[in-house]
């Protein structure tokens, strides 16, 4: 690849889809569970259940979508075309995904003219969601592994442009710093629309299918201006010889990667659960249901103004400190939050979701800028480019991370006796149980976290190094 610098179009250009990626992030993470539980009436150890295996579907099908784009070939180049077609898929997806079972396949319910109102009882229903659990728990697989399928068709593609467009050091970081602003965009877009979308209708199934199609056709627009506002560059590898099993089992030899791949496993971890749980935090806590929009606004845009000083400072102090310090901000909030959050006033949580922010911010790019440098380091040590492997182990680990922390979500919620509705809560336990879920256990997650990436050894005298072996390598293979 050449190595003239890229504009800020082509960085701009690229960034503008985590966007719509992180509407994507945001609807799983913060509203997927509650919709299942408080709208649809799944039972919490059962809705758990249903994203922990739609989670493990989506870490299985990475790998098949990173080996088929490594391996394909076509004018658009290696990555595109998945994109294109697959932010197609993902609208239909989206939409199905958020609409209640309940008015597609109860006929008397859904010609009811009061399920679309206020206040619809939904015990007296024809069909009762109490009565058909095994039901719901079969469907929420189908599609939410069908969601799952469309955003990875589109997503690893798109994560596997990174060490293509640029392999400068620096360059990595600035272009993953575009990324990560667009993606707490879309991050704040999501927390801050999601729920007053739901909540314009008088009904919240209207509400939830209304936000499934509106994030699906936003999801669409950015996927696509990415894809014609890029130009992937022109592909001079060697063909990829190895066959499945062999490219994916390589990258367990390459240790930095190892590295940063646990962590980052960890620290999604550990955010899916703080994300996942703070609706019912606000909601069962502190009793001001609506507020957790004005929660994770404090929470993200306070990242956003923050990921502009995590790259400058990562340049100063280097990426794994930066991540470090990140965690451990987070952690600390969040445990205060767990702690003293219920006896102290409403305002005293949003101020720890300030602090919360800033570690937040400081934890966006390092991941993703530290990931393409074990990319290089693969390359020379094994002597080929199979980029989407990579990404597609990286966000298998991040999503089995995932799946853990949503399904102890759900059984946390189970075991403490959670009564989906009810304000307060009957039983004390519950509210215990939300507490931990907001604050001791992804502490410790975080923590583990810190520990493992502590050992990370590519700094950047390293990459330096790494880059001139390869220079050299390469040219004793050209003959030069």
């Amino acid at each position: 690849m050449e190595d003239n610098k890229l504009s800020r179009k082509t960085m701009l250009g690229y960034g503008i889809y985590d966007l719509g990626g992180n509407l994507f992030f945001t609807a799983m993470a913060f509203v997927l569970l509650i919709y299942l539980t408080d709208t649809v009436l799944i039972a919490p150890a059962l809705a758990g259940a249903i994203v922990a295996i739609g989670k493990i579907w989506d870490a299985v099908t990475d790998p098949v979508v990173g080996y088929m784009s490594d391996r394909t070939k076509t004018r658009w180049g290696r990555r595109r075309p998945y994109m294109f077609f697959g932010s197609i898929l993902l609208v239909f997806a989206m939409i199905m995904m958020f609409t209640n079972p309940l008015l597609v396949f109860d006929k008397a319910t859904f010609f009811n003219p009061d399920v679309f109102s206020e206040g619809f009882d939904w015990t007296k229903a024809a069909w009762n969601p109490k009565e058909h659990q095994t039901f719901l728990l079969i469907w929420g697989i189908v599609f939410y592994c069908f969601l799952n399928l469309a955003y990875t068709i589109v997503n690893i593609p798109y994560s596997s442009l990174t060490p293509e467009l640029t392999k400068d050091y620096h360059e990595r970081t600035v272009l993953n710093g575009y990324r990560f602003g667009c993606a707490v965009f879309g991050t704040l877009l999501g927390a801050g629309a999601s729920f007053p979308i739901v909540y314009l209708f008088p009904n919240t199934n209207v509400g939830f299918m209304a936000l499934g199609f509106i994030f699906g056709i936003v999801m669409l627009i950015v996927a696509m201006i990415t894809v014609f506002s890029i130009r992937e560059p022109e592909w001079h590898g060697a063909e990829l010889t190895q066959g499945f099993f062999k490219t994916y089992f390589k990258v367990f030899r390459n240790k930095p990667y190892i590295l940063i791949t646990m962590t980052y496993m960890l620290h999604l971890l550990a955010l899916s659960v703080v994300t996942g749980v703070a609706a019912y935090y606000f909601k069962y806590i502190h009793q001001a249901e609506k507020e957790v929009t004005t929660a994770m606004l404090i929470l993200l845009v306070t990242a956003m103004l923050f990921i502009p000083i995590s790259v400058v400072l990562g340049k100063k102090i280097g990426k794994k400190l930066v991540y470090i310090i990140g965690m451990a901000a987070f952690a600390l909030s969040i445990l205060v939050i767990g702690t003293i959050g219920h006896i102290m006033p409403m305002t005293f949580s949003f101020i720890m979701m300030f602090s919360a922010g800033l570690g937040l911010g400081f934890m966006y790019v390092p991941p993703y800028a530290m990931l393409p440098d074990t990319v290089e380091y693969d390359y020379l040590i094994s002597g080929e480019r199979t980029e989407g492997s990579f990404y597609a182990i990286f966000l298998f680990f991040s999503k089995v991370g995932q799946a853990f922390a949503l399904a102890t979500i759900g059984i946390v919620l189970q075991l403490t006796r959670y009564t989906e509705n009810i304000v307060p809560q009957p039983d004390p336990l519950a509210n215990f149980g939300i507490l931990i879920l907001m604050g001791a256990i992804p502490a410790i997650f975080f923590f583990i976290g810190m520990v493992v990436v502590k050992r990370y050894p590519i700094t950047e005298e390293r990459y330096a190094e790494i880059l001139k072996e390869i220079e050299i390598k390469d040219a004793k293979k050209a003959g030069k």
